[in-house]
């Protein structure tokens, strides 16, 4: 089992723990272009990760024996999920795919509902589908590369292909599991 590591001497006296992060599976080739844009324009000393589509930032690791099997069951109960990329998608600092799911944003509201009164400020915000394929740069980069991409830019259809559960390892994710929706 993945426990929180640290204990209690952790930063400034507080327990260290990693979360979990839940992310909507993109198709192969809807990754594999959205990674190629991630490599090209996310700043290579902060890019740990490939492209991805978070749906939760930082479950507690002690929600873990229940999040798992959850997670299992929600795709045995539901089909691949329609989407689009719409748009592009300003972060301030960055640039994003934008994506719309009416099927993947009801299934995150499900598992938000049920980890209710355990979920971080930031995922008690409402959801916005995207891939960041940008980030933390000068707001004068991400303008450029936003006018750069948006000039090219077409609607671009797929369904999302299932649901997988990493760990947060300070920068760099674990995976853990994934899971394919049915059908």
């Amino acid at each position: 089992m993945l426990l929180p590591q640290g204990g209690a001497g952790g930063k400034n006296g507080r327990m260290a723990f990693e979360p979990f992060i839940v992310t909507a599976e993109l198709p192969r080739d809807v990754f594999a272009w959205a990674d190629g844009l991630r490599r090209a324009h996310f700043p290579p000393e902060r890019n740990h990760l490939e492209a991805h589509v978070t749906l939760f930032h930082a479950l507690a690791p002690s929600l873990f024996e229940e999040l798992k099997p959850l997670l299992k069951r929600v795709v045995a109960e539901h089909p691949p999920q329609p989407a689009r990329i719409t748009g592009i998608m300003p972060l301030g600092k960055g640039t994003a795919l934008r994506i719309d799911s009416r099927g993947m944003t009801a299934i995150r509201e499900d598992i938000a509902e049920r980890f209710h009164g355990a979920l971080t400020a930031q995922d008690r915000h409402p959801l916005r589908l995207h891939v960041t394929v940008q980030n933390k740069v000068t707001v004068e980069a991400a303008r450029t590369l936003q006018e750069e991409l948006g000039a090219a830019f077409k609607p671009r259809d797929f369904a999302f292909t299932g649901l997988g559960l990493h760990i947060y390892r300070g920068g760099p994710w674990e995976a853990v599991g994934r899971w394919s929706f049915r059908g």
